[in-house]
């Protein structure tokens, strides 16, 4: 008899049926060219057509795109499931092709998460007859239930990264909290209110992050509010029972537009190194009329210990550095006062001016900052500047390594790391120059692996590789034909 062998209680965890059959037995099949793979001009006019104008104009002026036309990063989708997961209470529905659906879930368990995903698929079809609209309809509705869930989640598309995908989701529980609030009384958050006037945090940090704001804000009579993205709905009562909301994250557009609406100050920039820190204590002090003396003692306090962890933790080289997460100027701020030279960051986020300090910053000292950066831009950086190391998204890695230059993924091995304060003025220096230090062991590598080969001829061959070059041409030349076909037809 097989035994099946255990290592945590996830294999319980409940799967929802039949939100996939929300629609009827007949429901259009989604055809290859169709779904959300489809182009980003077909499925633009159907969400149109469907009704979805207003979301999208949002989501332009929310999110400008950049030089390319989709996202080179996670998928945006990724972002909301994320948000939606990691909050208690909350359930989440995804409307999508089978295969972005399974791509999703199977990396979000990856993750770590432990609860089920609903998913209603679509087409084309559903999409413009509105079908589409009454299939998740269904589902929501057999799926809600009071006792168990605070809200379901849609998650669209039409979002350049999946970070900005998490602003979406916040910002639009941000606004159903604030409905509530102002309808009347809501339920008190379940470690109670603050005793001090708080600053809400907007952006995932590392957890010892917060910890570390709630400390410096101390001697300003302050504390830190919640964390937004939450992970209870309560939470995002609090949130708004903030006075001021600390744009950590720059690109929360949605969510900053509600902390607005909701009377709320908003300050960019975060206590990141000695200048950050102390730039960002003045502002959170002027925005809640702190007394100046008071201000002072604040960065007082903490300026000695910034400047003597930076300084025992030096940085010594050239840094490229690019990632989505939206925290790039913030890291590159701390290598800068680490004494790393930093000619170049490239961020997947957008242009917004709560990063204005952040940019002007890194600009007085002769940095190149690329808002909705291409993994192109990252490229052309990287080999222009010819960095000791090179931090960024997984295809930059990739690049770096073949090219024997030392690399980091920004995603795990940087943003996952504290930042805020002293505890973050020497967090990068160990795995940062630990890197750089490979840069022999990536040549020995590079020689050991010289004459491999690449792209068609990798590997190793007993004699030359038979390319067929004809072949590839006639091919393209189809791929070719289609493509004029496709823009006659958008042209008709």
């Amino acid at each position: 008899m097989a035994t099946e062998i255990r290592y945590d209680d996830a294999g319980d965890t409940p799967v929802m049926e039949a939100l996939a059959s929300a629609t009827d037995a007949a429901a259009p099949v989604v055809a290859d060219g169709m779904g959300c793979h489809a182009g980003a001009a077909e499925m633009e006019a159907a969400a149109r057509a469907a009704g979805n104008s207003e979301i999208l104009d949002r989501y332009a002026a929310d999110y400008p795109q950049g030089p390319h036309d989709k996202p080179q990063s996670m998928c945006p989708a990724f972002g909301s499931l994320r948000v939606g997961l990691r909050m208690r209470r909350v359930a989440t529905v995804l409307s999508g092709s089978a295969c972005c659906v399974y791509g999703l879930t199977f990396v979000s368990h990856f993750y770590g998460a432990r609860r089920s995903v609903g998913y209603v698929p679509f087409s084309s079809e559903t999409l413009v007859t509105g079908k589409l609209f009454e299939d998740i309809r269904d589902a929501v509705h057999e799926l809600a239930d009071p006792d168990r869930y605070d809200a379901v989640d849609v998650p669209g598309f039409g979002v350049p990264t999946h970070a900005e995908a998490k602003d979406v989701l916040a910002g639009a529980m941000l606004k159903f909290a604030r409905a509530e609030i102002e309808a009347g009384p809501v339920a008190t958050p379940a470690q109670g209110r603050a005793d001090r006037p708080t600053v809400a945090l907007l952006g995932e940090m590392f957890p010892a992050d917060p910890m570390m704001i709630g400390a410096m804000l101390a001697p300003l009579g302050l504390a830190a509010g919640p964390v937004v993205p939450c992970r209870e709905w309560r939470e995002l009562y609090a949130a708004l029972d903030c006075g001021v909301a600390a744009a950590i994250h720059p690109f929360y557009t949605a969510s900053i537009r509600e902390f607005q609406a909701a009377g709320r100050k908003v300050v960019g920039s975060a206590p990141v190194g000695h200048d950050g820190t102390m730039d960002w204590l003045a502002a959170i002090g002027a925005a809640y009329n702190v007394d100046p003396e008071r201000i002072a003692a604040a960065q007082n306090a903490f300026g000695g210990a910034i400047k003597a962890a930076l300084a025992a933790n030096p940085i010594k080289g050239r840094i490229t550095l690019s990632g989505y997460e939206g925290s790039e100027l913030l890291v590159a701020r701390l290598l800068i006062e680490s004494g790393a030279d930093v000619p170049y960051v490239g961020t997947a986020c957008g242009k917004t001016e709560w990063s204005a300090a952040d940019r002007d910053w890194l600009e007085a000292r002769g940095v190149t900052v690329k808002y909705r950066a291409s993994l192109e831009d990252d490229l052309a950086a990287m080999a222009a500047f010819r960095p000791d190391l090179a931090i960024g998204t997984t295809p930059v890695v990739q690049k770096a390594k073949q090219a024997g230059v030392p690399s980091l993924y920004f995603t795990n091995l940087i943003s996952a790391r504290p930042l805020m304060g002293p505890a973050g003025a020497g967090s990068l220096a160990q795995v940062v120059n630990a890197a750089m230090g490979n840069k022999g062991r990536m040549d020995d590598m590079k020689a050991f692996f010289e004459g491999v080969g690449e792209g068609d001829t990798a590997g190793i061959w007993e004699g030359a590789p038979n390319l067929r070059p004809d072949f590839r041409a006639a091919h393209q030349k189809k791929l070719d034909k289609l493509a004029k076909a496709a823009k006659a037809e958008e042209m008709i």
